[in-house]
């Protein structure tokens, strides 16, 4: 009977796993157990059907696995490549600088530290110097004018310069030397009683050979520093480019160790009173004549308003220093009306340097007209207006000329 017949058992579903895609053949893959050496129908349907739906097919099979590409650096091989390089490059610095900007923390940046200056006015000259330069001694160098003595050596570096006629009409200088230290002076001539007189003033010592009998017996009674060549011939020496007596010089390295070796090392004096330059937007005396002699004597200054100084000629030539090749050019220039005469032997001049006079003082383009005070040999020059105030004078070179009258002065804008 139907219902005596038991109903067919089916069989349980065999999962199959999926296996992993190899390149070892499928008989060795799918590996069954002794319990299942024997499959029925259904199951070996299944088993088709796993191995249909597997990923593993022939062309997987054949397929070879990709090999990972390795980098490798190398030159460039092109200008292509080299520009890709070369602005590849950039970038990364570029990069890299503003990244460190960004981020580092920048130090402060610490500014130089500028020493205050230590300069200080010079005694002689008004100008800025080491303070050392007022330890020196002023020296003063009695220099020739005469024709066979041009071109003169030193008076382009002098602070101070007096000028008078010595005798005959011939003119002849007193240099003061301190700030500057010229290796040549000269050449270098006799002593006047009226130069020692003024050189006091700044407690200078003489460099001069010999002098006329009244000089030489003043500089004994007023104790002048005296450094006489006839008893310092070492410190002095002749050049060969000129003939005597026109051949003697010296240098301030030389008369300054020879003062010191007197005991004459420095020089304590009341300056010149000094004052900022203030040059004229329109110069009113630009032209200067000092009439001192005659034509191969007298003088001419210009004013120069880009240097605000004055360009000195003699003789109608452009006076010139040897050892600088260059015009003297001081920035003041005074003209001291003094009474002039000569000496009983009618020879050697005679200058009344003491008392007061008649001032002209070229200064910054512009003339003051005033009066000088000198009561003593010791004394310096003092300047006052007409209303009996100080005339200071500028920093710089100042040239002294002695004038018999004011009628020898003249200018003109």
């Amino acid at each position: 009977m139907i219902d005596d017949v038991k109903p067919r058992k089916k069989a349980p579903k065999k999962i199959i796993p999926k296996v992993k895609a190899t390149t070892e053949p499928i008989e060795d893959t799918l590996e069954l157990s002794d319990a299942e050496s024997f499959l029925t129908p259904d199951q070996m349907a299944a088993l088709d059907e796993a191995e249909i739906n597997s990923p593993i097919g022939d062309d997987v099979l054949k397929k070879k696995p990709k090999k990972k590409k390795k980098f490798n650096l190398r030159w460039p091989k092109n200008k292509k490549e080299w520009a890709l390089a070369i602005l590849l490059i950039l970038l990364l610095a570029l990069g890299s600088y503003f990244a460190y900007m960004k981020f580092v923390k920048k130090e402060p940046v610490k500014l130089p530290v500028h020493a205050k200056s230590t300069k200080v006015a010079s005694n002689l000259s008004g100008l800025m110097v080491e303070p050392a330069v007022n330890k020196r001694p002023v020296i003063g160098v009695m220099i020739e004018n005469s024709q066979d003595a041009r071109p003169q050596s030193g008076l382009y570096d002098a602070s101070v310069v007096f000028e008078a006629i010595a005798e005959g009409g011939i003119t002849r200088f007193l240099a003061l030397f301190q700030d500057n230290q010229p290796e040549d002076i000269g050449p270098i001539r006799s002593a006047r009683p009226y130069y020692a007189q003024w050189l006091l003033g700044f407690d200078a010592s003489y460099a001069h050979v010999g002098g006329s009998p009244t000089a030489l017996n003043n500089i004994k009674n007023w104790q002048v520093r005296d450094l006489d060549q006839f008893a310092n011939g070492n410190s002095y020496r002749r050049v060969n480019t000129k003939v005597a007596p026109h051949n003697v010089y010296s240098s301030y390295a030389s008369l300054s160790a020879l003062a010191d070796s007197k005991g004459w090392g420095t020089s304590n004096f009341t300056s010149l009173e000094r004052k900022k330059p203030s040059p004229a937007k329109v110069p009113t005396a630009k032209n200067i004549d000092f009439s001192i002699s005659s034509a191969i004597f007298n003088v001419n200054y210009i004013y120069d308003a880009k240097s605000n100084s004055y360009k000195r000629s003699e003789g109608g030539q452009p006076h010139t220093d040897a050892l600088v090749n260059k015009q003297i050019n001081p920035q003041v220039v005074i003209g001291l009306v003094m009474p002039y005469s000569l000496e009983s032997d009618r020879k050697h001049s005679v200058y009344e340097t003491l008392g007061t006079g008649q001032a002209y003082i070229f200064q910054d383009g512009k003339v003051t007209i005033g009066a000088w005070t000198k009561e003593n040999n010791q004394d310096q020059f003092t300047f006052k207006d007409d209303k009996d105030q100080p005339i200071k004078l500028n920093p710089g070179k100042t040239w002294i000329t002695a004038l018999s009258d004011n009628t020898k002065i003249k200018y003109s804008p």
